[in-house]
């Protein structure tokens, strides 16, 4: 369970990525760096665990390095990690956290119930920028997107009432559908091209940023609708 906010916090931004993060196109990223009021992100390449996340610390170290910022890994691979009182107070003291790519059941089963996650959701509530993409995206949200067929899961609920679907192109594919004919009534479902973001404002309204604004579509109850259908 996320912890709660603070009486009149006010979240930060929060960029739900459609994956191959890091890359030219994201010009998002430097936005969020200058608003997060630092130049370190706290990168966790969790769900690569077992896709050598050592090479995406290496992308992310690149690509923010162009920026003008610098990041601080946290290699948090296994559920013990997240439970461990210094990585948490690593996320509580950031002011840009950035959860990469690659299993989205993997991360979620190591940051769910740990005082990591807590950590990540008090900041957020407390203005830090979050931003997640691809596995990163899914988990941030509740319901979540089963990888394996389109069905959904439980997420870490972040973001309530809303589902991601990342690597979106026109036209969709076989999990949007299977995803569209699953969806319960209310629950928006956003498809997210690469190097792409929708983000939040403080304020709960949405914008598409990034290289391919255009593709980005949302749909509530079966029907494609605007971004006004997300939760705010």
């Amino acid at each position: 369970m996320s912890a709660e906010p603070a009486p009149g916090a006010t979240t930060g931004p929060l960029a739900l990525v459609g994956g191959a993060e890091w890359r030219d196109g994201a010009d998002f990223d430097a936005e969020l760096l200058e608003r997060c009021g630092s130049d370190e992100v706290v990168v966790l390449p969790t769900a690569a665990a077992y896709e050598r996340p050592e090479k995406a610390v290496e992308w992310a170290t690149r690509w923010f390095g162009s920026l003008g910022a610098r990041v601080r890994p946290l290699m948090v691979l296994r559920h013990e990690d997240a439970l461990s009182p210094e990585a948490a107070a690593v996320v509580s003291e950031a002011r840009f956290v950035y959860l990469g790519g690659g299993s989205p059941l993997h991360l979620r089963s190591v940051l769910k119930a740990s005082p990591l996650f807590d950590a990540l959701s008090a900041a957020w509530h407390g203005g830090a920028v979050v931003a997640g993409s691809s596995a990163g995206a899914m988990v941030l949200c509740d319901p979540m997107v089963d990888p394996r067929g389109g069905a959904f899961t439980v997420g870490l609920g972040l973001v309530e009432q809303m589902a991601v679907v990342p690597h979106h192109e026109p036209g969709g594919g076989h999990l949007l559908w299977r995803t569209l004919e699953l969806a319960p009534p209310g629950i928006a479902v956003a498809g997210i091209p690469e190097r792409t973001a929708l983000v939040r404002e403080p304020t709960g309204t949405w914008r598409a940023a990034g290289a391919h604004v255009e593709a980005v579509s949302v749909y509530l109850d079966g029907e494609l609708a605007g971004l006004e259908a997300l939760p705010g």
